[in-house]
C-alpha cells in the first residue's frame, strides 16, 4: 500500500462529513435517503401515526399549549413530519408549529406549514424527534495495533485505510469510559463523543416537552468487537466508502448520549417497546371478521403486517428509543418514560 500524500489521508469523521454534507455529498442528492435504504418512516403510515400519538400525549403534559411545536430531525424530504401532520386531530394540528431540520434544499411541492431549516430552532415547546439522525453524525474510527494501542483509523476517498496516531485527549476519555478495547490487534470502536455533543445540543433547544433519537443502538454490555462502521446504496448494504456514492453509518452508543445530555429522567427503550406503549402491536385481526367484513379484514391484516415489520425482532423492533424529558413528569407520558418490564420488551 502506498501511502499517497498528507492531503488524501483523514479521519473517518472528516472523510464522512465531505462524503455526505459536502456540496456534492450523499445527503445533497435529489433522490433523497428514501432512494437508498427504508427506515421505519418508510415502512408503514403506522410510524409516522404513533409519532403523531406521541406529540398528543407530550401536548396533554404540556397543558395543550397555545403552540405546540414538532421538530423533525434529518427530515429528509419531509416524510415524517408531513405524516405526522396528517395525522394529527385538527384541534392539535391547528396549534402546531412543524419544523423540518436538514442539510439538503427544501423539497418542492412540500406543505407550507412546514419550516425548513439547517439547524434545530431553539426554545421549542413540544416534541423533537430524530429518527436515524445520531448514526449519520460522523466519528473517528478507533483500531488497536500490534502493540495493543487504540489508534485513529485513517481513510482516503476510495475507502484505502491505515493507522494514525494514538487517540488522545477527550476521545482517549470517551473511548475508555463507553467503548474500552482489549488490546487485541484489529479490535475497533466507533468513537461516540460528536454525537453526544450532538444530541446534548439538540436536547438544549428544547425548553419543555421531549426529545427522541430512534437509531441502530448498542450499549456499554453489549459492544461490537469490531464496530459498526458500513454503507448503503440502492438499497443494499456496501462497504463504506466515503467519496459520496453511499450513506455511511455507525449504530450508536445511546446510553452515552443519555448520560452527555445532562438532564435526568432519560431513558432507552426499545422500539418495539415504545411503539406498543403507543398502540402499535401487530396482532392479527380476528379471522371472523373475514366472513362479516372482508374489505375491512384485508385492510386490518396489511396494517397488522406493517405493524409487525415495526416491532419485529431481529430487525426495526431492535432500534433503540432514547426518550428525554424536558420539564415533565415520568408517568405524564403513558408509560414511556417509567420501567416497562422485560417480558413486555420482548
Amino acid at each position: 500500500m502506498t501511502d499517497g500524500t498528507a492531503e488524501e489521508w483523514r479521519g473517518w469523521r472528516a472523510a464522512t462529513e465531505a462524503a455526505l454534507y459536502g456540496p456534492d455529498g450523499f445527503y445533497r442528492r435529489p433522490e433523497g435517503p428514501a432512494g437508498h435504504f427504508r427506515t421505519s418512516v418508510h415502512a408503514s403510515p403506522l410510524f409516522a401515526e404513533a409519532v403523531a400519538r406521541l406529540l398528543c400525549r407530550v401536548d396533554e403534559a404540556l397543558g395543550r399549549p397555545p403552540e405546540l411545536g414538532f421538530v423533525d430531525m434529518a427530515a429528509g424530504r419531509g416524510e415524517l413530519v408531513t405524516g405526522v401532520l396528517a395525522a394529527l386531530p385538527a384541534d392539535v394540528a391547528a396549534r402546531t408549529r412543524a419544523y423540518a431540520v436538514d442539510l439538503a434544499d427544501r423539497p418542492p411541492g412540500l406543505d407550507h406549514r412546514i419550516e425548513w431549516l439547517p439547524k434545530p430552532p431553539r426554545g421549542v415547546t413540544g416534541l423533537l424527534f430524530a429518527n436515524e439522525w445520531l448514526d449519520n453524525v460522523p466519528v473517528e474510527i478507533a483500531e488497536v495495533d500490534p502493540a495493543g494501542v487504540a489508534r485513529r483509523v485513517l481513510v482516503r476517498r476510495d475507502g484505502t485505510e491505515r493507522l494514525g496516531e494514538p487517540l488522545s485527549g477527550a476521545e482517549a476519555e470517551w473511548l475508555a469510559r463507553w467503548w474500552p478495547l482489549p488490546a487485541e490487534e484489529g479490535l475497533r470502536a466507533e468513537v461516540g463523543l460528536p454525537r453526544d455533543e450532538a444530541w446534548a445540543d439538540a436536547v438544549a433547544a428544547v425548553a419543555r416537552g421531549l426529545a427522541v433519537a430512534v437509531d441502530y443502538a448498542h450499549t456499554a454490555d453489549a459492544r461490537p468487537l469490531f464496530g459498526t462502521l458500513t454503507g448503503f446504496r440502492a438499497g443494499r448494504e456496501t462497504a463504506p466508502v466515503p467519496d459520496g456514492s453511499c450513506d455511511v453509518t455507525a449504530h450508536v452508543a445511546l446510553d452515552a448520549a443519555l448520560e452527555a445530555c445532562g438532564v435526568p429522567g432519560g431513558r432507552v427503550l426499545t422500539q418495539r417497546a415504545a411503539l406498543r406503549a403507543l398502540g402499535i402491536a401487530g396482532a392479527r385481526p380476528p379471522l371472523a371478521l373475514a366472513t362479516t367484513q372482508p374489505a375491512a379484514y384485508v385492510r386490518a391484516l396489511a396494517s397488522a403486517g406493517e405493524a409487525a415489520e415495526l416491532t419485529a425482532p431481529g430487525g426495526l423492533g431492535d432500534f433503540g428509543w432514547l426518550l428525554q424529558p424536558v420539564g415533565l413528569e415520568s408517568a405524564s407520558l403513558g408509560g414511556l418514560l417509567v420501567d416497562v418490564p422485560d417480558h413486555e420488551e420482548q
